[in-house]
């Protein structure tokens, strides 16, 4: 981790629950000057502890409400194989993060879909389409229990 000292933590756990919080504000709420506090986040996303910013959309209102984690299993787990199946998982617009795992399967995919259907035809159109497949098997949320972007610093 790169020098985060004290006042970086409460700026940091300042962003993750407001990224739109102006540098006015933010500089009052970590007991700084506004221009001190603009110079650390710059250096901050400088550095890369910040990596971006990003706008949360309500699933349900968006209608992709329903969350499918699909285990994938390959053919082959050479290096190349891992390296084309994961250029090509990123062209599945519905695909909200895939994980290299350790366990049964090789990656854990989540997508965001709007109903069975929708999944049937990502399934179909992408997912059976991705190089070295050798095994899907998914499951569907009931629920979303709890859901975080925040990272404990």
């Amino acid at each position: 981790m790169l020098d985060v000292d004290t006042i970086d933590r409460l700026i940091l756990n300042e962003l993750q629950t407001d990224g739109r919080v102006s540098h006015a504000e933010l500089a009052d709420r970590v007991g700084l000057s506004t221009s001190a506090c603009y110079r650390r986040v710059r250096r901050l996303e400088a550095e890369g502890v910040i990596a971006g910013y990003v706008m949360i959309l309500d699933t349900e209102a968006i209608g992709r409400d329903l969350d499918v984690f699909v285990e994938v299993s390959l053919v082959s787990q050479s290096e190349e194989s891992l390296r084309h199946f994961e250029e090509e998982v990123r062209a599945c617009p519905e695909v909200m993060s895939c994980h290299l795992v350790a366990g049964d399967a090789d990656y854990l995919v989540h997508l965001a879909v709007q109903d069975h259907r929708d999944f049937e035809r990502i399934h179909n159109e992408h997912l059976s389409r991705l190089p070295g497949v050798a095994r899907l098997r998914s499951n569907f949320a009931i629920r979303t229990v709890y859901q975080t972007t925040r990272h404990l610093l």
